[in-house]
């Protein structure tokens, strides 16, 4: 393995066990806020004490991922250092604002949270959980749009004297519709994730006949709250279709193994064989129409396949050629007016002659056959991205089934005696994490050969260091993660084994006690 695949290797394995911490934070900072919102209503303390309990499972996922997430960023100047000074000024704005604006409030608050509880009045405390909640989720916002740009890269162009791309329009980047669509979509899954945790956990409590007081309460909410960001999930999923089928076509066109545009509205594949070598798709099962209606919102504009996609992308190669010579001629100062016309005329295609260069180091001689591999290489792997798609949203269906199971039978109080339904609630536990990791496989594998889409390719934005370099911090990265995973799980059973009564926190008040 080279340095790029290495140090993909060691990002993909950090941002995705970093991920496991941060949809949970999502959702159980909001569960925490509508819990201690029904304790300073009706004065129960037992909705106290729920807060208390799960906000301690809060906390040490909350330090775990905060932990993991700090490492995670510092590859960018060790492993990524060209992406980092080709894109830096666009890219670290809302990485810088996510640790101004988000991350300083979650640590103050976090803080207040766990110490305020004899220091701060009911409602001084519940504010204290809603800035909490409400910064844990500017942090998602900030994070996914940085991420957004690199999906969608508006608001910003090529300068020829810096040889950086530099932002234009900063609004354009915070409102980017990839971005906000990738957010909504993430941080409702991030809810779905808590509210199964809290089911799960609440499930085991009650199949143990333990803390059944706290335990029924909790499923209660999280049966509610679940079954809206499961339905919300799947809404904001089909929002995400259609800025993938503006924005990303040829991601969209590989996710559906779609080969060769249809006839409008196009035809939805709900199984099959994609087979890359022959562009064919066997044993297809498809549903007429649904993909035309989700990703373009009409019923006469057509879908692009991938072959149609190819072509373009080879115009657009020779398109950058155009803009890389120029770009040449300038830098050796050349004052012809028509060589700065035709640079900023293809400019926007510059990105498709640096990803020649894997096939033609120099760019203007290359020919016809590097040319046509070159776009070829912008189609990503498509069997992967086919099936990783399908099992996400397949998860995502089966969620909206049992949160629906779960509010009809919280309504009608029979939650301790559907024991069927809370072992299955048990041992789904894990389906959302890996629900989500398939759907960071889908956004960033999608995307590749890019790192920047259409701006800058992956070969080139790794650092100039040494294989073994990145084979020893891979390793280290390796050992101590593993080592922060079993600390997490750990620290997790101890607390949950505790239970609302135990000293992780401090004493439960009488009534949950008793209630016990």
């Amino acid at each position: 393995m080279d340095v790029v695949e290495l140090s993909r290797l060691q990002f993909a394995l950090t941002a995705m066990y970093h991920f496991l911490f941060v949809p949970l934070t999502l959702g159980l900072s909001i569960l925490l806020a509508i819990m201690e919102c029904v304790w300073v209503m009706t004065g129960r303390t037992v909705w106290r004490d729920m807060v208390k309990f799960w906000g301690v499972l809060f906390g040490i996922n909350f330090a775990m991922g905060v932990a993991t997430g700090i490492t995670m960023e510092f590859q960018f100047g060790t492993n990524w250092a060209y992406y980092s000074h080709y894109v830096g000024d666009i890219f670290g704005a809302p990485l810088a604002i996510e640790g101004l604006m988000a991350f300083f409030l979650e640590a103050t608050f976090v803080g207040l949270f766990f110490f305020g509880w004899e220091r701060l009045g009911r409602v001084q405390h519940l504010v204290v959980t809603c800035l909490l909640a409400l910064g844990t989720n500017l942090s998602a916002l900030w994070i996914l749009i940085a991420n957004g740009w690199m999906q969608n890269p508006v608001g910003a162009r090529f300068n020829l004297d810096t040889m950086r791309m530099e932002v234009t329009d900063f609004g354009a980047v915070i409102f980017n519709p990839v971005a906000q669509a990738k957010f909504v979509h993430t941080v409702s899954a991030g809810y779905v994730t808590g509210a199964m945790f809290v089911m799960s956990i609440s499930a085991l409590y009650l199949l143990q006949r333990k803390h059944r007081h706290l335990a029924a309460r909790s499923l209660t909410v999280a049966a509610s709250f679940g079954l809206a960001s499961a339905l919300s999930v799947v809404v904001l999923g089909d929002e995400s279709g259609y800025t993938a089928g503006e924005n990303q076509k040829m991601k969209l066109a590989a996710i559906e193994a779609t080969w060769e545009t249809e006839k409008a509205p196009a035809s939805l594949t709900l199984v099959g064989v994609p087979d890359q070598k022959t562009h064919t798709t066997s044993n297809a099962i498809r549903v007429p129409w649904a993909l035309g209606l989700i990703a373009t919102r009409s019923a006469d504009k057509p879908v692009e396949g991938i072959n149609q996609l190819v072509g373009r992308a080879e115009t657009r190669v020779r398109s950058g050629m155009i803009a890389y010579d120029a770009m040449r001629r300038l830098k050796a100062k050349s004052g012809d007016p028509a060589v700065r016309q035709a640079f900023d005329a293809h400019v926007n295609d510059l990105g498709y002659a640096l990803l020649l260069k894997r096939h033609a180091p120099n760019v203007t001689d290359a020919t016809d056959a590097q040319i046509k591999a070159t776009a070829l290489d912008t189609v990503p792997s498509v069997a992967p991205l086919f099936w990783s798609f399908r099992l996400m949203a397949g998860l995502g269906f089966y969620f909206i089934l049992l949160f629906a199971w779960a509010f009809w039978i919280t309504c009608r109080r029979k939650i301790e005696k559907s024991r069927t339904f809370l072992r299955i609630a048990l041992w789904s536990l894990p389906l959302p994490w890996i629900a989500i990791e398939f759907g960071w496989y889908v956004a960033e594998a999608g995307r590749q050969p890019w790192t920047v889409d259409g701006v800058l390719p992956t070969f080139l934005s790794a650092s100039n260091v040494a294989a073994s370099n990145v084979w020893a911090s891979l390793a280290v990265f390796v050992v101590f993660y593993s080592v922060l995973a079993v600390v997490e799980l750990a620290l997790m059973l101890r607390a949950i084994g505790a239970g609302p009564t135990g000293r992780m926190f401090a004493p439960a008040s009488a009534e949950t006690i008793a209630a016990e």
